[in-house]
């Protein structure tokens, strides 16, 4: 990669490890779902009025709205409201590979390789260690609906394959702001069914803290990182990309610290550690033991 791409996706992934900090400042003065709602707002207000929607089925379209938008941030933020601290919250999402694996197996009648299974197992053995610290910084309900944003992006993921499948080189940004358009009217209803005064109310305290970071997740986090992430996609192959995701947690520990002053114990570093490894045996795992082959393989001799 050229070093100006190689910037770009670590500022990415910096907007969006940082991006879990934001999320609880936000969450501060405004409820969960009336944090969606406006985040969809605007996230598609007033872009789709000139920007043209991409040409795939319109219920693909829905779907992906449905599951990468209204779902995982609808528990995204209710289960961060319930509990669960930035940083861990920035962990546990990045559990959407394994949960994309499942799916494409499931679905896609796709083999998983012996890596990418032990990956999982490792991976999981991080959020199982996570669930024996239940109580303080994170609750039994706070993570379960992590764990259904993560399953939620991963079976968005399946959708987006199929999109791509269907219309190579679509325009990703396109597709975040015709999927918020879908996404709004889902959260909409259920903040209105669940807690109307909630909704309300919300607006009527926003200060400039909040109003900042409803800002940063809607115009960094989510229009202009979706954006140049998909151009990098579509400058370099998705095994030199991807890898960089593994920073978030990094970045959203370092963000929660810095920005919130949450201790960062032991305990989750040992659960950051299993994860993020699972992650690199599920990427790199076949091509790190090709290296390691390569270096065993004796020089020959010369006569």
């Amino acid at each position: 990669m050229q070093p100006r791409h190689i910037l770009l996706a670590l500022v990415i992934v910096l907007i969006w490890g940082v991006n879990f900090a934001i999320i609880v400042l936000g969450l501060r003065q405004v409820s969960p779902l009336a944090l969606g709602v406006v985040r969809f707002l605007l996230a598609a207000l007033p872009w789709v009025l000139w920007v043209k929607r991409p040409a795939v089925p319109l219920q693909l379209i829905a779907l992906f709205g449905l599951l990468i938008f209204a779902m995982q941030f609808g528990l995204l933020f209710t289960g961060m409201k319930l509990g669960m601290s930035a940083g861990l919250s920035s962990l546990i999402l990045q559990l959407q590979v394994f949960f994309t694996l499942g799916l494409s197996v499931a679905l896609l009648g796709e083999r998983p390789t012996g890596w990418q299974l032990a990956g999982a197992v490792l991976a999981f053995a991080g959020v199982g260690y996570v669930a024996l610290h239940v109580g303080g910084e994170v609750t039994l309900a706070g993570l379960i609906l992590l764990i259904g944003a993560a399953a939620s992006w991963g079976a968005g993921n399946i959708v987006s394959k199929r999109i791509s499948a269907l219309s190579p080189g679509v325009n990703a940004f396109a597709l975040v702001v015709w999927g918020s358009l879908f996404a709004l009217p889902v959260l909409l209803i259920v903040a209105l069914v669940l807690d109307p005064a909630q909704l309300f109310a919300s607006w009527a305290k926003l200060d400039w803290a909040s109003v900042g970071a409803i800002a940063y997740i809607v115009y960094l986090s989510t229009l202009f990182c979706f954006a140049m992430w998909s151009r990098l996609l579509s400058l370099y192959p998705v095994s030199t990309v991807a890898p960089f995701t593994l920073l978030v947690p990094v970045f959203g520990f370092l963000g929660s610290a810095v920005l919130l002053g949450e201790p960062l114990q032991g305990w989750k570093i040992i659960a950051s550690s299993l994860v993020i490894a699972g992650l690199v045996i599920n990427l790199f795992g076949p091509r790190l033991l090709s290296l390691q082959g390569a270096r065993a393989v004796p020089p020959p001799s010369r006569g």
